[in-house]
């Protein structure tokens, strides 16, 4: 098990893009995706498209369809501006289509 002590590096955005990448590539179970969500949204930054699409990928891997939808949903709070959730979604729908995720709007809520 790896261990991370204090040092005076700064993790750099792409950084934490492949951190979490990786993390979620390596997901098998529903507790450990909600986590690693929850940990990455948690930061003063809107996660990559690519982060974005490896949970999604996680999500429906493991069978958590709902864990999915909320994606879009931490994404869509997460952002300054509503034309960047639109980014998002855009950037992302050939991978919803893919895996056939919907946001929780055009699903009806």
């Amino acid at each position: 098990v790896a261990r991370r002590f204090y040092s005076d590096h700064e993790e750099t955005y792409e950084e934490f893009t492949n951190r979490y990448v990786k993390f979620f590539e390596n997901v098998d179970e529903q507790f450990e995706l909600q986590r690693g969500l929850n940990n990455c949204f948690a930061y003063d930054l809107v996660p990559d498209v690519a982060i974005c699409e490896a949970a999604l990928r996680a999500a429906r891997r493991i069978d958590d369809y709902a864990t999915a939808v909320r994606v879009f949903e931490a994404l869509k709070i997460k952002v300054d501006k509503p034309s960047q959730y639109e980014d998002y979604l855009q950037a992302l729908k050939p991978v919803m289509d893919e895996l056939g995720v919907e946001t929780k709007e055009d699903l009806g809520f």
